[in-house]
């Protein structure tokens, strides 16, 4: 019995001096570490994700071997970082890595990387307006993106012929969808406004495993990140479902505070042309109306709406958002003009001040400016955009050939503030393309 007592103790001992000894060389390692300059694990670990996650993002790989700036050869990428069987680590192996890089590698797995949803309809002769849309998207944005694109069936091999050509980018998904209405009301809303416009109303009911979705008309053009608007999602309070500019900044020329024959929201409503949505509130909400004391979903408001006021809507489905949001204020997220910037904006003289003092960031062509000349302005930036590739140095060189157009637009409100039409643009290059490709 003592035999076996002095065995159970003496295995104990060694147990516990192969503990010490592990723990005496994770200790040298740490020390050796800190003294090679390495700075606080979080900083190092945030250097890694915004290199190795924003690099597989955009399709250009993976995180790199090199050392980082300050830190000794010992302190390694976390990619050359494994644990020793024999309790010991490498003489080229930091232990604080170690214990980091196991961390994110159980938390990157768990965490999928979040996609941005963008929705657009086009019918009739609006390909090429879309695809310029669609290019300007992928060329600033950092996260992926999945397109939700709805489109008569007579488009749907052109969309995907073009969209197979940019498969090289990796940084996007596409779905194209056909025209969907009502069955039973299928013809009147499609003649509502402009063929398929209404569409929009039905995107909560349609995409019914998407969370959050941005609308955009096929007449905008991004001039900063998707990221950007998408991040607004995260400052909706409790009550809010979607986000939307208003129609216009000056009362004076505003459309629904002079000639609207129904509710509306704010002082000048507001227009549907660039939409973030919480999709998943707004299936969930009960809005009310005036047309029952009962409040209704999403589903089941939108043909007894149309029913009352069809006789006195002018612009359609951004009437009916109006009068939905004139009765459900709370539920609405207004935000700056310079997200939906519109001729309105500029041509009678400017007024929209956030687009002073910091540029446009969406650009919003409505009324076909993009194709006469009734705004240059406007149909030079397209121009730019839609004839530019996805090649760093055409991107770079966009700005020098658009600012030369817009100096011929001077003669016009617009074109005498053109420098806000590439105040951001240029932030957005520099931002994105200015940097090594490793830390886009």
């Amino acid at each position: 019995m003592r035999r076996y007592l002095r065995i159970v103790v003496l295995c104990l001992a060694c147990g516990f001096c192969s503990l010490l000894y592990a723990f005496s060389q994770l200790a040298v390692s740490l020390e050796e570490g800190a003294g090679g300059g390495g700075g606080k694990p979080q900083a190092a670990a945030a250097s890694w994700l915004a290199d190795g996650g924003r690099g597989a993002v955009r399709g250009s790989g993976g995180a790199g071997t090199a050392a980082l700036p300050g830190r000794s050869d010992r302190c390694k990428d976390f990619c050359l970082c494994y644990w020793n069987p024999y309790w010991m680590l490498p003489s080229d192996v930091c232990g604080m890595n170690c214990f980091w890089e196991a961390a994110f590698r159980y938390s990157l797995k768990i965490q999928p990387v979040e996609k941005m949803h963008l929705a657009v309809v086009a019918c009739g002769e609006r390909l090429e307006e879309t695809m310029t849309m669609l290019k300007s998207a992928v060329i600033f944005s950092i996260k992926p993106l999945q397109f939700h694109i709805f489109a008569e069936d007579q488009l749907h091999d052109s969309f995907k012929g073009r969209l197979e050509s940019w498969s090289f980018l990796q940084t996007f998904n596409y779905t194209l969808y056909p025209i969907t209405f009502p069955s039973e009301n299928a013809a009147e809303w499609k003649k509502l406004f402009k063929p398929c416009a209404s569409q929009r109303l039905f995107l909560p009911l349609i995409l019914k495993e998407v969370d959050s979705l941005l609308y955009v008309d096929t007449d905008i053009l991004f001039l900063r990140p998707v990221d950007d608007i998408w991040s607004l999602l995260k400052k909706f309070n409790s009550t809010q479902i979607a986000a939307m500019a208003p129609e216009h900044e000056e009362p004076r020329i505003g459309w629904y505070n002079r000639f609207a024959r129904h509710p509306y929201y704010g002082k000048t409503g507001v227009n549907s042309g660039v939409m973030l949505m919480n999709m998943t509130r707004m299936r969930r909400k009960y809005f009310k109306n005036d047309m029952t004391t009962v409040r209704l979903r999403w589903g089941d408001i939108l043909m007894p709406l149309l029913k009352k006021y069809k006789l006195n809507i002018t612009w359609g489905d951004q009437d009916l958002l109006n009068i939905i949001f004139f009765h459900n204020p709370e539920s609405l997220f207004v935000f700056p003009c310079q997200w939906n910037y519109r001729p309105d904006h500029c041509i009678y003289g400017s007024n929209c001040q956030e687009a002073e003092e910091e540029g446009i960031f969406i650009l919003h062509g409505n009324r076909g400016v993009y194709h006469d000349d009734k705004q240059p302005a406007f149909r030079a930036v397209y121009e730019a955009l839609r004839n530019c590739s996805f090649e760093d140095e055409d991107i770079h060189s966009l700005l020098k050939s658009l600012e030369l157009e817009l100096q011929k637009t001077v003669h016009t409100y617009c074109g005498k503030i053109y420098k806000i039409f590439i105040k951001q643009l240029t932030k957005s290059i520099r931002d994105r393309y200015d940097r090594p490709p490793k830390e886009r």
